[in-house]
């Protein structure tokens, strides 16, 4: 009887081995769900982590592949590797698509750090700064939150959330005193916005409340996009 029982026993060893699930076909996959948020484009540098993921994906397919006896996980993989390249290519035209089309007819895309004044160098108004005055112009920022919380009409726009919260007070050529037009509103929040509208320069730099540093820009918007 014993010997019957362990006969048996050493089948079924045989019939079912153990087999780890590749860690590699599963980091895929989890590369893959921190990746969704890179699909806004707020957080769209999180992209990246899908070129983690397919590199992880092919990993864990060809380990359960060539060792099919010891890793399982095929399938895991290859959800992982086509999930993380769908998330990439689809993320990728979405971006380069909305790039292309979010400037409105008539305004020039102005990046904010042609505004910046190189910190080495006396803080004053850029040369590009001085080439677009009294020209309408697109342009990406973050609202300041010395502007106030609630529903905004004015406020003041600076480059980078680093700037915002991190940075102390902003330098002049890092602000823009923003005025929304038409009756326009926006909520005060951590989210980058999109303007368009009328940029200048002051001739006389202007104060403003809860700032050390005085105003070069100013924007009357007539879009927020």
């Amino acid at each position: 009887m014993s010997a019957s029982i362990q006969m048996s026993t050493t089948d079924d060893a045989v019939d079912f081995p153990y087999r780890a699930v590749s860690r590699a076909a599963i980091a895929s996959i989890i590369f893959a769900v921190l990746a969704v948020p890179g699909l806004l484009q707020t957080f769209a540098p999180m992209l990246v982590l899908t070129l983690v993921g397919i590199l992880a994906g092919v990993v864990g397919w060809r380990a359960t592949t060539r060792f099919e006896n010891e890793f399982s996980g095929k399938s895991i993989a290859i959800a992982g590797l086509a999930i993380n390249s769908l998330l990439l290519v689809g993320g990728v035209v979405g971006h380069v698509y909305i790039y292309m089309t979010e400037v409105p007819e008539g305004y020039e895309r102005v990046q904010f750090y042609e505004l910046q004044q190189d910190p080495a160098l006396p803080d004053m108004p850029t040369e590009k700064s001085i080439a677009i005055d009294g020209q309408n112009v697109f342009l990406k920022g973050y609202i300041h939150p010395s502007s106030g919380s609630g529903v905004l009409r004015q406020f003041i726009m600076v480059p980078d959330l680093g700037t915002c919260c991190f940075g102390g007070q902003p330098r002049s050529s890092d602000m823009i005193e923003v005025t929304l037009t038409g009756g326009q509103t926006i909520k005060a929040g951590m989210t980058k916005i999109k303007l368009a509208g009328k940029f200048t320069v002051n001739r006389a730099p202007q104060i403003v409340t809860d700032f050390e540093n005085a105003l070069f820009y100013r924007m009357r918007v007539d879009q927020i996009r």
